[in-house]
């Protein structure tokens, strides 16, 4: 097979990742201003910023003004970026995207022991305000302790979170980890916890011990990934209300937008949108989980 062939074999997208919502609905709940989607991704396009050749997945491309058109249809002004696998350690679209619209975005990224300073001071200076580290198999490897520490080093004085996307029995394995790790740690998609172990599993025990130290942070995203009943995904809003009466001050909220790796079609966002309510029903929860604790997170300007 040429190489031509191959590149156009591996850029057909995989199964489990399916194309966003073809006509997300308007949400009916009218957001805070300044509400931020604290988990989103840019994906290409390919023909400009091509996906990494290593990668587990291929999406489709959601660029940067498909993801602006989307937060306009939702109501949303704020956002945060996170570098996917697929894009590798090339910052490219992350860094295009953050250009374009400065001030009103933020980034995460995934870097390890090549990157060096100049390009992390780089991704500080766009908007990056956190680094992501995938413990999950089927993104790569897991990263050890040393390739952490490394990590830390190159980010030192710049005050970023550390990012972490675990799922559900991970936890609990990780969590003397994640205590030692200086500053601030948010755990993505509420940890892609397992409902069927209920709401006292060890995953929960110690997601919910971890916010108590106060440096640790979760995200209400992905309540579509973790339901195990589908579209309204009651059983997951419900995990996620538990989380922010619990600790209302270090919740926030993501679409997770486009949604790749997933099983089936991809959610609704508008509908993500509207469980907002149920997820933050007291105003001043909602206004925190929306407004203020990105802001506190990702380092937005104040908001009014």
């Amino acid at each position: 097979m040429t190489e031509r062939a191959v590149h156009e074999t591996r850029s057909v997208p995989s199964p489990g990742c399916p194309p966003p919502h073809p006509a997300p609905r308007v949400p009916s709940l009218p957001l805070p201003p300044d509400s931020c989607d604290a988990h989103c991704h840019v994906l290409g396009p390919a023909a400009v910023f091509p996906y990494a050749p290593d990668r587990t997945f291929t999406p489709y491309d959601a660029p940067k003004e498909q993801l602006r058109a989307l937060h306009a249809h939702l109501g949303i002004r704020r956002a945060v970026i996170v570098q996917s696998s697929c894009h590798g350690r090339d910052h490219a679209a992350l860094l295009d995207a953050l250009g374009s619209d400065t001030g009103r975005l933020r980034g995460v990224a995934l870097i390890g022991e090549t990157t060096t300073r100049e390009e992390i001071e780089e991704l500080h200076r766009a908007g990056v305000r956190a680094f992501r580290l995938n413990f999950l198999p089927h993104l790569r490897t897991p990263p050890t302790r040393d390739e952490i520490d490394s990590v830390l080093e190159r980010v030192d004085g710049l005050d970023w979170a550390v990012q972490l996307h675990v799922r559900g029995e991970e936890i609990a394995a990780l969590e003397g980890l994640v205590r030692a790790l200086p500053g601030r740690a948010v755990v993505d998609h509420i940890g892609r916890v397992d409902l069927a172990t209920g709401r006292d599993g060890p995953a929960l025990r110690s997601l919910r011990a971890l916010l108590d130290t106060g440096r640790v942070w979760v995200k209400a995203s992905g309540v579509d990934r973790i339901s195990r009943q589908g579209p309204p995904y009651a059983d997951a809003v419900t995990l996620a209300a538990s989380l922010v009466a619990y600790a209302p001050e270090r919740v926030v909220w993501g679409t997770d937008y486009p949604h790749v790796n997933i099983v089936g079609e991809a959610p609704d966002d508008g509908l993500l949108v509207d469980l907002v309510e149920r997820i933050a029903p007291d105003p001043a929860h909602l206004r925190r989980l929306m407004v203020d604790n990105p802001a506190e997170l990702f380092d937005f300007p104040p908001t009014h």
